[in-house]
């Protein structure tokens, strides 16, 4: 055992310990958080013009810092971006991670040096924790590859701007630089598909042990890799073990990841995102992640269900429940206050808290009432996968609500296959059984012939990967949206047909 994989075990009991004494307390962890929160902001320009200095109680946040979302918070972060300092957390943040956003052009996310060290810390840990309950160290002498945007940063107004993993690039700690892939000069290539095949050019030779980012571009390496070297990965790179994911959920990719191996890996979900590092998968052995309590962040809660609603009840921790869609709200040590992220999240365990993500508050169907999750179509299409012969790259999902010929309205599913399965109507059947199990408000539309059951629209090969380039988001970060209860998505993926629809 090398001397790297020595200090990582011991570091990582000593983790493993910490995160045992704030998991164990976390009323009193969250409790804590909220007050230092409040308490550091409490000088700022918005932390006045919402009366911290007054807040002495969740109920008095709740009064005096109403739910917004980036828009609504938006007139604070442009003081932020014109370089005013004590805005929204003392001082300047050290960042702006930008993102495309949906309605009004970028999005910066404020960055600040606390937050940026819990993000930091937050992956690591989630590594040193899998370290600790498996025992299995010996990848940290072997190569490690993180699929993300370019590190290469702007500066606006006296503050770094990028991507959250570019930023994320630059701290990658000494003793992991001479393992770490791709270069730097790679990792600066812009164009998705050129970095691609260069990241192929500089890994197929190497000791490959670990490799990070969103399953759908991975996937992607992992078939340039197989084209060029005509081998599995997992008899390629003979020492990967570990692969570690965030973004989306793997289950949908599995198969297909396990075939392009040629056999299994452990695997660790992350939740991260550029307004902070929210939970990881603590177990090999149980679903869920653990929520971070103590990461400089304060969570609340709305059922997703009645989000919309002017009566919406925002409660903390102590009083989720189990198997319930919430919305999640955070207010952190960057900046941003009673932030609705947008992420919607179901809890699995409350001892410790665990969650998984189950969608996002805007992607769901409903334009029959039937309010379908991402949760429930991506449980539909592993179920779907693994009872039959059918391999999938990736799929999305859009109602049909005028459809030809006078037949019923139904859920339009655009699905590219690796390998069609042999019995089509046995794959729909498995699909739509799942969803009405799922959701009784999708089972009583069917029930009551109000839709017909699901249609599949196959997509040709690289037909995905083509609307995304199509929209300007091939690679990255970037994630094929779900699901929508409208048909945008669905109609540009329509030009993307296979021959044999």
């Amino acid at each position: 055992m090398s001397l790297k994989s020595i200090a990582a075990k011991f570091f990582a009991k000593s983790i493993a310990k910490k995160t045992e004494r704030w998991s164990t307390k976390p009323i009193q962890t969250q409790d804590l958080a909220f007050k230092e929160l409040i308490g550091k902001a409490s000088e700022t320009k918005f932390g006045k013009d919402h009366l911290f200095s007054e807040i002495t109680s969740h109920q008095d946040f709740i009064e005096n810092v109403p739910i917004r979302d980036y828009e609504e918070l938006k007139p604070y972060v442009e003081q932020v971006v014109q370089g005013k300092e004590n805005i929204l957390w003392p001082g300047k943040p050290l960042y702006f991670a930008k993102t495309s956003g949906t309605t009004s052009g970028a999005k910066y996310i404020p960055i600040t040096k606390e937050s940026i060290k819990q993000q930091i810390e937050a992956s690591r840990n989630a590594i040193l924790n899998y370290i600790n309950e498996t025992g299995n160290v010996s990848f940290v002498d072997g190569k490690m590859i993180f699929l993300q945007g370019s590190p290469e940063m702007q500066e606006k107004n006296g503050i770094q701007m990028g991507r959250l993993s570019g930023i994320s690039a630059h701290y990658v700690p000494n003793y992991l630089q001479k393992n770490r892939l791709p270069s730097w000069e790679t990792n600066c290539i812009e164009d998705w598909e050129t970095k691609v095949n260069a990241i192929v050019e500089e890994t197929k030779n190497e000791d490959m042990t670990v490799i990070a980012g969103i399953p759908s571009w991975v996937q992607m390496y992992f078939e340039r890799l197989y084209d060029k070297t005509n081998k599995p990965i997992g008899e390629l790179f003979k020492n990967f073990q570990l692969f570690i994911y965030g973004g989306v959920n793997y289950e949908p990719y599995r198969s297909k990841f396990e075939n392009l191996i040629g056999r299994k890996v452990d695997s660790i979900e992350l939740f991260p995102a550029s307004e902070g590092f929210f939970a990881y998968q603590n177990s090999q052995k149980e679903k869920g992640m653990l929520l971070l309590l103590n990461s400089g962040i304060f969570y609340e809660f709305v059922k997703a269900d009645e989000f919309f609603a002017e009566n919406r009840k925002r409660i903390t921790l102590k009083d989720v429940e189990l198997n319930v869609n919430y919305v999640m709200i955070i207010s952190t040590n960057a900046g941003l206050w009673a932030y609705n992220l947008g992420d919607t999240v179901q809890f699995i365990s409350v001892k410790p808290y665990k969650i998984i993500v189950s969608g996002r508050i805007k992607h769901f169907i409903s334009a029959f009432g039937e309010h379908v999750i991402a949760k429930e179509v991506e449980q539909a299409m592993q179920e779907a996968i693994s009872q039959t012969d059918a391999q999938v790259n990736e799929f999305t999902v859009a109602p049909q609500i005028t459809p030809e010929e006078e037949e019923l309205p139904f859920h339009e599913w655009l699905v590219e296959f690796e390998k069609e399965p042999s019995d089509k109507e046995k794959f729909i059947e498995i699909l739509d059984i799942s969803l009405q199990r799922q959701n009784s408000y999708y089972f009583d539309l069917i029930d009551g012939k109000i839709l017909q059951t699901l249609k599949i629209t196959s997509i040709k090969k690289g037909g995905f990967q083509g609307y995304m380039k199509s929209i300007g988001k091939l690679g990255g970060q970037n994630k094929v949206q779900r699901l929508a209860n409208d048909r945008k998505v669905a109609d540009l993926l329509s030009l993307q047909k296979a021959n044999n629809n």
